[in-house]
């Protein structure tokens, strides 16, 4: 399919997955609005770095607004649509959870109707590891229950993974839902841990730390999410569902320490109990994504963290 349009084109992965697509040759539009849940200068720099890859169009559109998602996709004609777009945040969607619900439902269910009128064929939609709760026994298999997720966010991606099952068994319309597990790497979102942690070391600051460092997390570079993003294009069926993992759980204690050592400096860490919502571990099964998809992930946690490392010391 070579007419993908990408809603949450700014952002971390958003901005990862079109320089790709860029790349390799395919016609791009981004759909994005910006939303300032952080810092939309940020988002602005990434759009100018994802032209350093090609010309992309790009609607300034909220995904909740029917009437302007029409326009952008009678303008660009698009075959594929993958969405990225989210209000994020664990954490967040207790804060938040009216703004959580409706861009993360209502503009999910506006997205698959207008993909629908619009003729799409394939729809790739980013689900998340939240779903999986902390009742399954890991590693996390796709089939296993999601219907008692901790967070708002959680309950939200369970919800648009359902919405997306309907409209794959009701009309033409192939859907792939991926699971990601805890991306991270250059251009990550200032309230993701990494990021957040990174930036507190290099300023010498407290790493709010939580529990006592044995919360565990699937990460996975940003570079093997976006090949298993490129790879869910060209899955047929009418439905199927993907865990996007790295496979290998870190500990909180030892991701805070390889961080420290990768940016050359001793982390403060300030004690704190663990967050509501949070999961005690996460861990991806990729047997099915390594079968269907040929997805093998090529960053390990302890080379990502360096990649990632440079990059936030050449931006301080």
């Amino acid at each position: 399919m070579d007419n993908i349009l990408v809603t949450g084109g700014a952002g971390f992965i958003g901005s990862h997955f079109v320089e790709r697509l860029l790349r390799e040759g395919k016609r791009v539009a981004i759909v994005d609005n910006l939303d300032d849940y952080y810092d939309p200068e940020w988002k602005r720099a990434n759009l100018r770095e994802i032209g350093a890859s090609g010309s992309f169009e790009f609607y300034a559109t909220d995904i909740r607004d029917a009437e302007k998602l029409r326009a952008a996709f009678e303008s660009f004609h698009p075959e594929a649509v993958v969405h990225l777009a989210a209000r994020p945040g664990v954490r967040a969607s207790f804060l938040e959870p009216d703004a959580c619900v409706s861009v993360n439902v209502d503009g999910t269910a506006r997205l698959l109707e207008v993909s629908r009128q619009s003729g799409v064929r394939r729809f790739v939609f980013a689900s998340s590891s939240s779903v999986y709760g902390s009742e399954n026994r890991a590693p996390f298999t796709e089939d296993a229950c999601t219907t008692h997720p901790l967070s708002i966010y959680a309950a939200t991606k369970v919800s648009g993974e359902a919405m997306a099952f309907t409209y794959s068994q009701t009309y033409p319309l192939s859907v792939a839902c991926l699971r990601l597990f805890t991306a991270y790497g250059p251009r990550q979102r200032p309230d993701l841990a990494i990021r957040k942690f990174g930036g507190l070391i290099l300023a010498g600051a407290e790493v709010p730390f939580f529990g006592d460092g044995s919360l565990q997390r699937d990460f996975t570079y940003v570079d093997d999410i976006v090949d298993g993003i490129v790879r869910a294009l060209d899955v047929p069926g009418p439905f199927a569902v993907f865990n996007l993992g790295n496979s290998h759980p870190v500990r909180l204690d030892y991701m805070v320490e390889t961080l420290a050592q990768a940016l050359g400096k001793t982390a403060r860490r300030k004690f704190l109990p663990v967050p509501a919502g949070e999961m005690p571990l996460t861990h991806a099964d990729l047997s099915k994504a390594r079968r269907i998809l040929g997805y093998s992930p090529q960053v390990s946690f302890e080379d990502g963290i360096q990649r990632f490392a440079q990059w936030l010391k050449a931006q301080h």
